[in-house]
């Protein structure tokens, strides 16, 4: 490949911000998000700061976009736990590492729901995994819901604002770095994803403890 077409070639950012200014941008970016909370492997942010930086006046929007719609796709994860965990809930749940640990990941939300549902809206932790548990447990779903946006908004509304008040600077330094920028947000992914196993804890299996399966049936 000549100087020329290596210059002339899109960089991963390039294109990632290009994609942004697709009509259907802020629809594919709520799916995005509704999915994510439900059962992709995949940080929304790889699409939203690009989105924000490329027009900082709809980061409050974007923020707004993401909560609700990541709320709303954790009642879909709620739903898989309630209803469907021995059908697709357990395999989502080992496919991202947390089947050793399950028992007792249900039992910390028997004994302290809203503070989980807290740490996962907010760390790294797969989210999903957070709301399917959560329908596995038969935690109270306004509480389900009200820490959900709770979590969720902070998630997104906090770094939303920075991207809004200081765009400008991050844009230039993006600009220099477009490289860098695109393959960190690549790599945040796939750490997260690959971290996940070690944010759960072990012991036990996928097989519901006797309080859960309780739990459950009583609600």
């Amino acid at each position: 490949m000549t100087e020329a077409a290596a210059i002339a070639k899109p960089k991963l950012y390039d294109r990632l911000k290009a994609a942004t200014k697709h009509r259907l941008a802020e629809p594919i970016l709520a799916l995005l998000c509704f999915l994510e909370a439900m059962i992709l492997p995949i940080f929304p942010e790889i699409m939203l700061a690009p989105m924000i930086i490329a027009d900082r006046l709809r980061a409050w929007r974007l923020a707004a976009i993401c909560t609700v719609s990541s709320v709303t796709g954790g009642l879909a994860g709620y739903a898989i736990g309630y209803f469907l965990f021995d059908t697709v809930g357990r395999a989502i749940i080992d496919f991202y590492g947390a089947g050793e640990g399950f028992a007792s990941l249900t039992q910390s939300f028997n004994d302290n729901g809203p503070l989980m549902i807290l740490i996962g809206a907010l760390s790294p932790i797969p989210y999903k995994v957070i709301t399917i548990t959560s329908g596995v447990a038969g935690l109270d779903l306004w509480t389900f819901v009200l820490f959900g946006l709770l979590g969720r908004g902070l998630r997104y509304f906090v770094p939303c604002g920075l991207f809004y008040f200081f765009g400008p600077v991050a844009n230039t330094f993006i600009e220099k770095h477009k490289a860098l920028a695109g393959w960190a947000m690549v790599i945040l992914t796939i750490v997260g994803f690959a971290l996940a196993p070690l944010l759960f804890p072990k012991g036990g299996s996928t097989e519901l403890t006797a309080e859960a399966a309780e739990t459950v049936e009583a609600s």
